[in-house]
């Protein structure tokens, strides 16, 4: 596996996660809550006991997802 590979299938914390992609905790806190409910939009996420954890690929794909192009 390639060091690219390695570092987009890394897993960060919570904190970790948020700071990537310029958000407080409480963000992603908040919009896990409210996707486990059907109404929000969070990015991936694994749970490992009570940790949670999140792929660097995956929040590149959750911010690329929400790019605005003006033209």
């Amino acid at each position: 596996m390639s060091t690219t590979q390695q570092t987009t299938q890394q897993l960060v914390t919570e904190k970790e996660a948020a700071n990537y992609i310029g958000m407080s905790p409480m963000f992603l806190r908040v919009s896990r809550l409210k996707t486990e409910n059907a109404r929000g939009d969070a990015p991936p996420y694994i749970k490992i006991g009570r940790a949670v954890r999140y792929q660097v690929s995956d929040l590149n794909a959750f911010v690329q997802a929400r790019r605005v192009n003006l033209r």
